[in-house]
């Protein structure tokens, strides 16, 4: 398979034959010089785009003169995708239960550039294109959800698209109804008017069996907000299965950050910024619930202890060890009277692109002189 300019002899439809400000006399920036001849390879109704597509990088994926695949492609089908997919690889690899089309080609779900569909490059939403493979008028569909009139129903709130240690690829972690079969639990009756809706809404459904749970959540001076919409619980946990343990619906960082999203965005630069390398664990590896409640506390930002002692912080770090700085009740911030000095006076605890150790400030110098006037420079 031969690039058509290569084909053809117009070595000149990509290389200037003389000079060029670019690498390999190119006559355009790498990046850009494919949208000569491939325009709109990503459509403006994409909803969802190839990332090295959208980045101008074709030749991570293709030849730019020729190879033995079709498409000019430097890989063969899977074994492209795989490559830089590294964890869907370790999914296919050590799933007991793999998904048919998955073994076959990635190119049987997703488009290799763009998608205007859900999101995923997936050729079709969900379920349309479960349903090509899977026959929901067939009797063992029905049987096997209970029949429950699931066909228009999100298939992936149930099975990993990719494979599962578990049968029918349903997702690792199982809420117990579903994996004891007791729909009926949570839903209406099959036979009722409308089976597919529950029995009660919001976190009231989730009391009948976590009551206890509930109970103490709400017994608590502050509740996490999610908790107290139509929602519920589903707006952190998915209700059939998850990857994820506790049935989350993603990792603790991205469920998080749904709705706190700038402090997410303040994590990411303190972890990429090469100049901070005082991170604190949490931090490093997303994990908001070390320091904070998902649910309820009685402390103002959900924290388990009060969020302004220093006693968070010492569960990991023991201060004596880390700074002689005075810190404590009988130590007052000179900025606000009604506030003692401690840890949050100059770090910051989920991130900053600051250095060092998450300071409030760029420099040393700048965090302290903002108790120490006498200090700062004239």
């Amino acid at each position: 398979f031969v690039h058509t300019p290569v084909k053809i002899g117009e070595c000149s439809g990509c290389h200037n034959p003389h000079t060029s400000p670019e690498g390999k006399l190119l006559d355009e920036v790498s990046t850009r010089i494919c949208d000569a001849c491939h325009k709109n390879i990503v459509p403006e109704n994409a909803v969802s785009a190839h990332k090295i597509v959208v980045e101008g990088n074709c030749v991570q994926c293709h030849d730019p003169h020729a190879s033995g695949n079709k498409g000019v492609l430097v890989k063969q089908g899977n074994e492209l995708c795989l490559d830089c997919h590294k964890d869907t690889a370790d999914k296919v690899k050590t799933a007991r239960f793999k998904h048919k089309p998955v073994n076959e080609d990635c190119m049987n779900c997703h488009n290799p550039h763009a998608s205007g569909k859900l999101g995923f490059l997936l050729k079709e939403d969900i379920p349309a294109l479960c349903i090509k493979c899977h026959k929901t008028d067939n009797p063992a569909f029905g049987r096997q959800h209970m029949n429950y009139p699931v066909a228009a129903s999100r298939c992936n709130s149930c099975h990993d698209s990719h494979g599962s240690s578990r049968p029918v690829i349903i997702f690792e972690d199982v809420h117990a109804p579903v994996a004891e079969k007791k729909c009926n639990q949570c839903h209406e009756e099959v036979g009722s008017q409308n089976p597919i809706a529950t029995k009660k809404k919001g976190v009231d459904l989730c009391r009948g069996c976590h009551k206890e749970m509930v109970d103490m959540t709400f017994s608590k001076n502050r509740v996490h907000s999610p908790l107290l919409d139509r929602e519920g619980c589903l707006n952190c946990h998915n209700a059939h299965a998850a990857r994820q343990k506790k049935l989350l619906a993603g990792t603790v960082l991205y469920v998080c950050g749904k709705c706190h999203s700038d402090t997410v965005e303040l994590q990411h630069i303190s972890k990429t910024n090469p100049k901070n390398p005082g991170l604190c664990k949490p931090v490093k590896e997303g994990d908001c619930v070390s320091c904070h409640s998902p649910h309820s506390s009685d402390h103002v930002l959900l924290t388990e202890k009060p969020s302004m002692s220093f006693d968070i912080c010492n569960k990991c770090h023991e201060w004596k060890t880390h700074s002689t700085h005075p810190v404590g009740a009988k130590f007052i911030d000179p900025r606000n009277s009604n506030l003692s000095v401690d840890c949050i006076s100059c770090h910051r605890a989920c991130g900053t692109g600051n250095k060092p150790s998450m300071s409030q400030f760029e420099t040393v110098t700048e965090t302290c002189i903002q108790c120490h006037k006498e200090l700062e420079r004239r």
